[in-house]
């Protein structure tokens, strides 16, 4: 396909480009095989012989064809739609996270010949949005990305029979058997957290999310694991709070006067921030008198002065490891793959000195 003019490439006998793009027909006619034979080798290919299915297949490539995807649905019953729930941004938050995992989703879903379709959840009903998909049948399964302590969705996609893969573990279920991808927390913050022990530091604060967050919870364990094996007590370093930068920076500038840490870690950018607020009013520099590091490696961790150490969430390779997932989950036979835990990278800058 020429992505300047969006004609199909195909030269027909006298040379011109047609108005319209390669048919069925056409494919038919440079392969030498019936029409029939084009159909099968798109819907059915186990019906043809390995040569002849080579020689159509080769004709399609040369013409650029595409098969006519509503008229496949209405024989398959399928429409090659993944809904996928979007919730409002949070105000007073710097993570953009779900964005890089979107873009990358909608990339790799059209690779493997899906489309994403995005829908709003603007009130405060979790499963607002779901129930007229599934009873319409517009999609052919879901991706969920909300699996907090108590997220009804997977229950109630499960009960339905309604297929779906989740980007998080399942928390509130560990025997759950839907198939589902998620980022290792813990390993992340326990990567940051020695990076800052490397550098000398042995007072390095934690602040996060409310104790009833379980992927709050599961990212402080590794600060925690981390400084229990050097033999570091964490009395006294750690806050919770609600994710925002105000929060970050009133926790911050508390656990400077109560705890004197010379480092922090942070379950999140935005939390990073307000940390970064307080020694912008106190006059400290970040990397050089206070190190601080962050979670997600949002765009704000990329640009704000003079720059955030942050984990990095490997989401491409999340929304790679969802799409097989899914295919797995739509093919037939049917497989419902194994969980998986992927392992973060930490960026390193000069907020964590260096």
């Amino acid at each position: 396909m020429d992505r300047t003019t969006g004609t199909s490439g195909f030269t027909g006998i006298s040379g011109h480009v047609p108005l319209s793009p390669p048919t069925l027909a056409d494919v038919a006619e440079r392969a030498g095989v019936s029409r029939q034979t084009v159909s099968n080798a798109v819907n059915n290919p186990d019906l043809l012989r390995a040569e002849t299915l080579v020689r159509v297949q080769q004709a399609i490539d040369e013409l650029g064809y595409l098969p006519n995807r509503a008229a496949r649905n209405l024989r398959t019953r399928a429409s090659h739609l993944v809904g996928l729930r979007l919730s409002p941004v949070q105000e007073g938050t710097a993570n953009a996270a779900m964005d890089r995992f979107v873009h990358s989703l909608v990339w790799t879903s059209r690779e493997a010949g899906y489309h994403v379709l995005v829908f709003s959840g603007e009130g405060a009903d979790p499963l607002e949005g779901y129930d007229d998909l599934v009873r319409s049948t517009a999609v052919d399964a879901f991706i969920v990305t909300d699996t907090y302590l108590g997220n009804p969705q997977a229950t109630w996609l499960r009960q339905r029979r309604a297929p779906f893969v989740a980007f998080g573990r399942p928390w509130d279920d560990p025997e759950a058997r839907h198939p589902w991808v998620d980022v290792d927390g813990a390993a992340g913050t326990e990567l940051a957290t020695r990076h800052l022990l490397d550098r000398g530091h042995t007072r390095i604060a934690w602040i996060g999310w409310r104790k009833d967050s379980r992927i709050g919870e599961d990212r402080r364990s590794g600060w925690s694991r981390a400084l229990k094996e050097r033999g570091l007590s964490t009395t006294g370093m750690a806050s919770r709070v609600e994710d925002t930068v105000w929060s970050g920076r009133d926790a911050s500038s508390h656990l400077l006067d109560e705890a004197r840490p010379t480092a922090f870690v942070c379950a999140s950018d935005t939390l990073a921030m307000g940390v970064l607020r307080t020694l912008a009013e106190r006059g400290l520099h970040p990397g050089r008198d206070i190190a601080v590091v962050g979670f997600d490696d949002s765009q704000v961790a990329q640009v704000v002065y003079p720059g955030l150490t942050s984990v990095r969430q490997p989401l491409e390779e999340v929304a790679v490891a969802v799409v097989r997932a899914l295919e797995d989950l739509l093919g037939v036979p049917t497989k419902v793959a194994d969980g998986l835990l992927l392992t973060p990278d930490l960026t390193i800058r000069a907020s964590s000195g260096a």
